[in-house]
């Protein structure tokens, strides 16, 4: 299955790997731990300890394999995880001298793996039994094939005209490509996982019916797609935004919609996390003028990554820390500026709204043509009238059992950020994993 990349390519430069020197250069660092705790830090279990020794001891094939054994995105996850704050962090190599460069070992393995045509998963025979997962987001596609390797025939619906979820819709491709998103998603083809794109499982128990279809589990695993708003005045007005919305936009190729509100133009970005970061470089690269990231957490709280945060600064982003944002100014009903404040919380540590105290005589206006919230998602409500007889908590996220994944309905299970709430995509990934043993485990005592 081939998908067409529409983002210009041309606007936006993708880091280059490591080349084979390079990476085995970086390896011939590792100082080869017995028990190496770089996996710990690890939740999907990829095994960096493994790979990284495999690879400086020059047996590469060994080193792929463990990578996609462990991980079948672990490309992506080399790319896109906080590394610093997971294995690297963990890495003891970071006493001598600087912690092992355990994210772009692992994407330059993936990508030789690739160039060289070796493609080490194996699938077991077919046991013709069918399992649907809806969502084609890390945790569908990891649970998708984890299945297919032990045989299992995997039908993926996803709503979007194209798979990846927030990895194709969320993402700029500064920072990943489509078409490296897509190769990896090829790696889960070739399993036989079948993705039907365009269809949306929708209507009054909809995916509780796919039980009646002759599939014998279905894992849910549609993530967060209602982008939250602050509830300021003026949020309604022409070129108020969300993360959400622009990003989809630019990963669609719809770079005229986005320029006529970004190119010259005076952004502010309400929110200090990974997205706001991503948000505000996409904003740059796109001739954006004044760009600022505004968010109520101190510098040395903010959410993000501190390679996000870093990529930002080089692209003279303006982070104002401990601000927030009280009023959205329009002029004909067109957007012209915004007032804020200064705050900081009341106890500290509690990163709560209701924590917060204004600081008197800080009050700041700044001239802004555009406002893009990137405060997180949360789940469509419909997702209750698809799932009727599944429990839910009072954040509207799907309840489970913590050891089995399984929901309230029998052969139902679920995993991911609608269950988690927003979270990382090594995290996604980890509970593709886990949901899919408790699938295989399910399905072979319904067999007995």
């Amino acid at each position: 299955m081939k998908f067409k990349n529409d983002v210009k390519k041309s606007m936006f430069h993708f880091e280059e790997g490591y080349s084979l020197s390079q990476a085995i250069i970086e390896a011939d660092r590792c100082l080869l731990c017995y028990d190496a705790p770089c996996n710990e830090g690890c939740p999907a279990e990829t095994d960096p300890g493994k790979f990284i020794k495999k690879l400086r001891l020059k047996n590469l094939k060994g080193a792929i394999k463990t990578i996609k054994e462990n991980n079948i995105l672990g490309g992506i996850c080399g790319i896109v995880c906080p590394v610093d704050k997971l294995c690297e962090e963990k890495c003891l190599a970071t006493g001598i001298d600087r912690p092992i460069n355990i994210g772009k070992l692992q994407r330059f393995l993936v990508e030789y793996g690739w160039q060289i045509g070796f493609n080490p998963i194996i699938k077991k025979k077919n046991k013709n039994i069918k399992v649907a997962v809806v969502g084609s987001g890390p945790a569908g596609l990891t649970c998708a094939a984890e299945l297919a390797k032990e045989g299992y025939n995997v039908t993926i619906f996803e709503g979007n005209e194209k798979p990846g979820g927030n990895l194709r819709y969320g993402i700029p491709p500064f920072k990943l490509t489509h078409d490296f998103l897509d190769r990896e998603i090829e790696d889960i083809l070739s399993l036989g996982v079948k993705i039907q794109c365009n269809s949306s499982i929708t209507g009054k128990g909809s995916i509780e019916n796919l039980l009646n279809k002759g599939f014998k589990a279905v894992f849910v695993s549609i993530g967060l797609t209602i982008p939250y708003r602050v509830n300021i005045s003026g949020i309604n007005l022409r070129n108020v935004i969300t993360s959400s919305d622009f990003l989809r936009d630019v990963n669609n190729g719809n770079i005229k919609k986005v320029s006529d509100i970004i190119k010259k133009k005076n952004i502010a970005i309400i929110g200090g996390g990974s997205v706001a970061m991503d948000t505000a470089v996409t904003c740059k690269i796109l001739k954006g003028n004044r760009v600022y990231s505004i968010a109520l957490e101190s510098e040395e709280e903010l959410p993000a990554d501190r390679a996000d945060i870093h990529k930002a600064i080089d692209y003279n982003v303006i982070i104002k820390p401990q601000s927030q944002i009280k009023k959205i100014i329009d002029k004909n009903g067109v957007v012209i500026g915004v007032r804020g404040v200064e705050i900081e919380w009341i106890k500290p540590g509690d990163l709560s709204l209701s924590n917060i105290r204004e600081i008197p005589g800080t009050e700041f206006s700044l001239k802004i043509d555009t406002v893009i919230f990137a405060i997180g998602s949360g789940p469509d409500p419909k997702i209750k009238d698809e799932l009727p007889s599944v429990k839910f908590n009072k954040k509207g996220l799907i309840d489970i059992s913590k050891k089995t994944y399984l929901t309230s309905v029998k052969g139902i299970f679920a995993g991911g950020d609608i269950v988690n709430g927003p979270n990382l995509v090594v995290n996604a990934v980890e509970d593709g994993k886990k949901a899919a043993k408790s699938i295989m485990k399910f399905l072979k005592e319904q067999i007995k």
